[in-house]
């Protein structure tokens, strides 16, 4: 299992929360940031979520394509956001 969805369901985050998370993320990053911030996950947790996500970005392709999302559309918004 990929690690930040591992992270996730220790931090008791439901299915349907993770996929939404990531569906969002696929379609806007930024806003994919509030929905992290309402799972109540402990900072010290968060931090070593964002640590992992820092050091191998390709977790969240990973993740991504472990829960059958198109990784394309984060890639289009990767592109929108460095406009």
């Amino acid at each position: 299992m990929n690690p930040i969805i591992a992270i996730l369901k220790e931090h008791n985050v439901s299915d349907a929360k993770i996929n939404e998370l990531f569906q969002t993320l696929t379609e806007n990053p930024l806003m994919a940031m509030n929905i992290v911030a309402q799972l109540g996950i402990p900072a010290e947790k968060l931090q070593q979520l964002m640590g992992l996500v820092m050091q191998n970005p390709a977790l969240i392709k990973e993740a991504v394509l472990e829960l059958g999302l198109d990784f394309s559309k984060v890639e289009a918004a990767k592109a929108q956001l460095q406009q």
